[in-house]
């Protein structure tokens, strides 16, 4: 299984970014998927995830401005990021779990991308 993140960059606080996260090596459109970010300093933290019927849940800081989304044609991931903020700033990745159903649990993710660094700044 290949996750390959792209899309990240440097961005005005306030600003739009999306990112895309490429799948190769699996059926993609069984497994659930999600969006990590780890900022320099501090532990990994879910984003956003999205289970194989495209039932999403987000962490509590990016509600309402984030939005993730799957296209199962194409094996693609997507994270479409809104009024982007400095805390922001991290190496986005995506994974995906052999489960269908939403996954919350960072453990649970089998195979993870080698990220696309986002920073914004303020």
């Amino acid at each position: 299984v290949q996750l390959v993140e792209s899309g990240g960059g440097l961005v005005q606080a306030g600003g739009s970014l999306r990112l895309s996260c490429a799948a190769s090596g699996t059926i993609f459109s069984i497994n659930s998927m999600g969006w990590f970010r780890q900022a320099v300093g501090k532990e990994r933290e879910l984003v956003a995830v999205i289970s194989s019927r495209g039932v999403t849940d987000y962490g509590d800081s990016v509600k309402g401005r984030f939005t993730i989304s799957r296209d199962d044609g194409k094996n693609t991931l997507y994270l479409q990021m809104n009024d982007l903020k400095p805390e922001a700033t991290a190496m986005y990745y995506c994974a995906t779990t052999i489960h269908s159903l939403v996954v919350l649990t960072e453990s649970e993710y089998d195979y993870w991308g080698q990220g696309t660094q986002v920073t914004v700044s303020s």
